[in-house]
């Protein structure tokens, strides 16, 4: 009966079928995403958490949370390993060769990364970091007295990353000096304070192959910011190559 079966079906149509049966279990696989805190300026041992927490109860992935040691380590860093992207908001660490190594091999690997605010300026012993991966050049910032306005770029407003974030909002910190970029980067999003020239705020990277988002914002004010958390949930999405969702969850 089985030969019979078999003989009926053909052998091309059974191939297919495993072939699509594999690919959905691919896509239903929760996918897992390290999310890493090291740095002191903007509190981000409390809103990355906080984030990991959104993605996992409304998005349904398997986030891991790694935070800086009080010196220069950042204990965990195996778990990149297994990640399918990986979110970095770290200022200014010599990391031990060891653990620098890790985050190395993670970017090598043609994974997504996504980089946010002092993640331009992440490590002191991989200065090239921000020019080759981010696709950045961060060069200081304006005060935090001046209110810095984000615009879309109307060149890239239909971007999936843009999906459901505001044309313009309000930023929650001061503007960070990234103008010119390499020609390789893709703006997404400016920023604008009174009487200054307007600066890159948000843009995709390629590097390797690998998808690479980052942007300027990531004070604590930007999290409790709809159309943050959006673009933010939307450049997941992307590096994962996966289409946008519909709106923004929240239980």
């Amino acid at each position: 009966m089985k030969r019979f079966l078999i003989n009926r079906v053909g052998l091309p149509t059974l191939l297919f079928v495993a072939i699509q049966t594999a690919g959905a279990a691919e896509s239903v696989r929760q996918q897992t995403i390290v999310l890493i805190s090291g740095e002191y300026e903007y509190d981000s041992a409390r809103t990355l958490p906080g984030f990991k927490e959104y993605l996992a109860t409304n998005y349904g992935f398997n986030c891991i949370y790694l935070e800086r040691t009080k010196g220069e380590e950042i204990p965990g860093l195996n778990a990149l390993e297994k990640a399918d992207l990986a979110i970095i908001f770290v200022r200014r660490m010599t990391l031990p060769q060891e653990q620098l190594g890790k985050i190395q091999r993670f970017v090598e690997s043609g994974k997504p990364l996504i980089g946010l605010r002092t993640a331009s300026h992440a490590f002191e012993n991989w200065k090239e970091w921000d020019r080759d991966v981010l696709g950045g050049n961060y060069h200081n910032h304006y005060g935090n007295q001046l209110s810095a306005a984000i615009k879309v770029r109307p060149e890239a407003a239909d971007h999936p990353i843009l999906k459901g974030v505001e044309n313009e909002f309000a930023a929650g910190g001061s503007l960070y000096l990234n103008a010119p970029l390499p020609p390789s980067s893709t703006v997404l999003l400016m920023g604008s304070v009174t009487d200054k020239p307007p600066e890159p705020v948000a843009w995709t990277h390629d590097y390797k192959g690998a998808r690479i988002f980052y942007t300027s914002l990531g004070h604590p004010k930007d999290f409790e910011n709809r159309s943050f958390r959006r673009l933010l949930v939307n450049a997941i999405y992307w590096g994962l190559n996966r289409p946008a969702p519909q709106g923004e969850k929240s239980n």
